[in-house]
């Protein structure tokens, strides 16, 4: 089998980090996830890794060492997995996907979901600090971080797509097919 790089745009509570955790554990795939990087310096520097905080970190190390320097970093990081299949999450622009672009065993898989399944979703999992106390208008709001502006114009550029509006089991159901696809290309 040949190497398989999956890039995962998708808005906040989508579904991105279901399809890498069943991928990695159904295939065995390794991951990379382009917040880790900021959520790392953040917990280093007992800064909340909250959305916002997150988002101010990535624009301003972008300011100062351009709008490629976590592609190329992630990019790096792909390049050095044992594993046939790598998941790449947390795609959010077009700079995320400059170098992977490249790389013959990359697709870029767009996961989409109705925005109040969003909403349920990120309240539920509480991923950042205040998501759980979040309104609907702030969750929306959300939307409008410089860091999620450009997700929209990305996932039309997937070759890809998964819906994540119903049931679980129908998602992984729509997973493997997709993997069926991908391993096959």
């Amino acid at each position: 089998m040949s190497k398989v790089i999956i890039g995962l745009v998708g808005q906040i509570a989508s579904g991105k980090d279901i399809t890498k955790k069943y991928i990695i554990q159904k295939y065995g795939a390794e991951s990379v996830k382009f917040s880790q990087i900021l959520r790392d310096i953040l917990i280093r520097l007992d800064v909340p890794a909250s959305r916002e905080n997150i988002s101010a970190l990535s624009f301003s190390v972008r300011q100062i060492f351009g709008e490629d320097i976590f592609a190329k970093v992630i990019t790096r990081d792909v390049k050095t997995f044992k594993s046939n299949i790598v998941v790449v999450d947390g795609v959010r622009r077009m700079e995320d996907i400059e170098f992977l672009k490249n790389l013959p065993e990359f697709s870029l898989v767009s996961v989409d979901a109705l925005p109040e399944i969003r909403y349920q979703r990120m309240k539920i999992r509480n991923e950042n600090p205040g998501d759980a106390e979040k309104t609907f208008e702030e969750f929306l709001k959300q939307q409008l971080l410089e860091t999620e502006m450009t997700i929209a114009g990305v996932m039309k550029e997937a070759q890809y797509q998964l819906t994540n509006n119903t049931t679980l089991e129908d998602f992984k159901r729509d997973i493997d097919s997709l993997m069926v696809e991908l391993q096959e290309k």
